[in-house]
């Protein structure tokens, strides 16, 4: 019988609960998924917290990579033996699972070149990264980014990325282990922000001028040294709030601090169009196939461990991608 995580109220790690359940046949506009591999994503916590609400019981995770096994009736974008990949919100919930059925819609065919351990790892983190650098901002060349959490899963497929562009990423990281981590991946400078002023480093890295832009997957620990690490009119993307909500704050702050422009994007509003998902995950998939970006898959847990994942991820253990085995 397949098996599945889910929860049936919201708290720690410890409301992660492994059962059996049941997988009919899919309905109209439906495919039945066989697992190979589950994405673990710190979004994965905000469902689990609360953070995010939905309706209970509920499935966990939002990512994963399989084998289609069946369609329903008016399916023609995948057929049975099809590998094939997904991310996604609340129409993709039910990842962390064995076997599932999924709208056929959130479906990506899986290049040939693409193992589905590397697809689980990368779907949501590559996306991600694909509209930060495509989407966001008119990159030029020798353009300087500050990117928090660099030795994350986001923040070493940026940072591939950033150098295909020639861009100069600074990046932070929480120890030298992780530096090390972010170096390799393309990091020009780092700052250790448990030891260093993340504001005054960048005004030195910078000449006093700043950076164009800076991703902050962090949030509340984090949001006003982003600000004072921008040059004049510079853009500050939040794409995260792992250290908590942003307090709310008088938008005459962004005046103050340069005349600086804010975003709070989210991956769902960037792949709703077919076709723009198609373009993002084409170029990402042909990054990853050349080796021009390289997935690390630094930590591997099985499915019915996902409470130990999900502490691992909020204590900041993890570096890169982590995926569940199936």
């Amino acid at each position: 019988m397949p098996h599945a995580i889910r929860i049936h109220e919201t708290g720690g790690p410890e409301v992660l609960q492994w059962e059996e359940v049941a997988v009919g046949d899919p309905a109209p506009g439906q495919a039945r998924l066989r697992h190979e591999a589950v994405g673990l994503n710190f979004a994965d916590t905000y469902f689990r917290s609360g953070l995010y609400p939905m309706p209970l019981p509920a499935g966990m995770g939002v990512e994963a990579a399989g084998v289609v096994e069946a369609v329903g009736a008016g399916v023609s974008q995948v057929a049975v033996g099809d590998r094939v990949t997904y991310t996604g919100f609340l129409n993709t919930l039910g990842a962390y699972s064995t076997a599932r059925l999924i709208p056929a819609a959130a479906l990506i065919k899986l290049p040939a070149g693409i193992a589905c351990e590397t697809a689980a790892a990368m779907t949501m983190r590559g996306l991600t990264s694909a509209y930060l650098m495509r989407r966001i901002y008119a990159f030029k060349p020798n353009d300087t980014i500050l990117l928090h959490a660099a030795a994350g899963g986001v923040g070493l497929i940026v940072s591939q990325w950033a150098k295909l562009l020639g861009l100069t990423v600074i990046g932070t990281v929480s120890s030298e282990a992780k530096a090390a981590v972010a170096r390799a991946h393309g990091c020009d400078h780092i700052i250790d922000y448990s030891r260093e002023d993340v504001a005054r480093r960048v005004r030195e890295l910078t000449g006093g001028v700043g950076v164009n832009v800076v991703f902050d997957s962090v949030g509340k620990d984090t949001f006003e040294a982003s600000l004072d690490s921008l040059k004049r009119r510079g853009l500050m993307v939040c794409v995260g709030t792992a250290s908590g909500p942003i307090p709310p704050f008088n938008p005459q702050l962004l005046a103050m601090k340069g005349s600086l422009y804010l975003t709070r994007p989210a991956l769902a509003d960037y792949i709703a169009d077919p076709a723009e998902k198609k373009e993002l995950a084409d170029e990402l998939f042909a990054h990853v196939a050349a080796g021009r970006i390289r997935i690390e898959i630094n930590q591997r847990y099985a499915l019915q461990d996902a409470a130990q994942a999900h502490r691992d991820l909020e204590s900041r253990k993890t570096t890169g991608s982590s995926v569940f085995t199936v």
